[in-house]
């Protein structure tokens, strides 16, 4: 094999070293503007710099000059919802990139190949539902920056926290995510013949499993909202809702029933482990118990935290039972106790 812009390591423990992996590359990024603008639009000069290229710095390079457009793109606007229009698009972007960069360099790994489908399915799904909903993202909408901006008086000091958050955070946060499937590359680079074994079967079945409740969650929204529309313009519960909602659900305000009613984002839940199982599974593969690409599942777990919690002070404000339901139903994870008193109960009443 040609030489390759990847680390010889000599342990699995090596492979998801920062400062063996990734860090040695990162000079990189000096050079490779001079040689982007020197193969032009040649197809073949631009392959040999992007083989030429360590992968992870490739999509490093990608991710800074998306950030510094998204931030053009805001200010502009006005509107700071730039990075969740790519939200859905940019993890898929970064695993295909590692898998086809992988190809190319003449590394053959199952493993790349299953995170690059799997990743485009959940694409997929993501994207779809966002356009559904016109145009918004699981991640902070726009509504909700409108809030944060108008709670910071000084345009200034906003501008900044566009630039390092918004732009510069988040859009750095939807590479990190995909950080385990770089460990992945090096771990194929450095073993040779890679085994893909039931674990590796169980790990990329979860992630599917996650991506399908997640499909689930949306719909079952997003048939309650086009209920609740249906039923605010025509004062009455149309024949395809009436088995599924009452008048009293819908004069409620939100949804309470199906995978609702263990939690109050079950969507969210389904997301976050998503790419907490992408990076669980690196860890199994390397066979440690942290690394460095944890930074982003922590993040991401992290960027949901806050953004829940002003969704949901959002809600408890525009529906007066809403505090009834947070105490009722767990945030993420089901309050199973809560369910079991409630069974216990009615079983009394009957």
């Amino acid at each position: 094999m040609a030489y390759l812009p990847l680390p010889r390591v000599e342990s699995l423990v090596d492979a998801t070293s920062f400062h063996l992996t990734v860090l040695p590359y990162l000079s990189q990024l000096r050079w490779l503007p001079d040689s982007l603008r020197e193969a032009g639009l040649d197809v073949y000069s631009l392959r040999a710099v992007y083989l030429a290229t360590n992968p992870f710095v490739l999509a490093l390079a990608f991710a800074s000059v998306l950030a510094g457009l998204f931030f053009i793109a805001a200010e502009i606007n006005r509107n700071y919802s730039q990075v969740d229009r790519f939200w859905s698009i940019l993890p898929a972007v970064y695993n295909v990139h590692f898998a086809v960069w992988a190809r190319l360099s003449g590394i053959q790994t199952h493993t790349l190949d299953t995170i690059a489908v799997v990743s485009v399915i959940w694409s997929v799904r993501l994207t779809f539902n966002y356009w559904r909903k016109g145009g918004y993202s699981i991640g902070s909408e726009d509504y909700r920056w409108e809030i944060v901006r108008s709670k910071v008086n000084n345009g200034f000091v906003f501008m900044i926290f566009n630039l390092g958050f918004i732009a510069v955070a988040q859009s750095l946060l939807l590479l990190l995510i995909t950080a385990p499937t770089y460990i992945f590359l090096v771990t194929a680079y450095n073993q040779g013949a890679e085994t893909f074994g039931l674990p590796d079967l169980a790990f990329s079945r979860a992630i599917i499993f996650f991506i399908i409740i997640e499909f689930f969650a949306d719909g079952q929204q997003w048939n309650f909202q086009n209920a609740k529309k249906e039923y605010l313009n025509n004062a009455r519960i149309s024949e395809a809702h009436k088995d599924q909602y009452s008048a009293e659900d819908l004069d409620r305000g939100f949804v309470v029933s199906g995978l609702w009613s263990w939690s109050r984002h079950p969507n969210f839940v389904a997301e976050q482990a998503v790419w907490v199982t992408l990076y669980l599974w690196s860890c199994y593969r390397t066979q440690t118990y942290y690394n460095w690409a944890g930074l982003g599942a922590l993040g991401y777990l992290a960027i949901f935290q806050g953004s829940t919690r002003l969704t949901e002070s959002i809600s408890a404000a525009k529906y007066p039972e809403y505090s009834d339901y947070q105490a009722r139903v767990g945030r993420f994870i089901p309050r199973l106790s809560v369910k079991a008193k409630k069974t216990k109960a009615s079983k009394k009443s009957n």
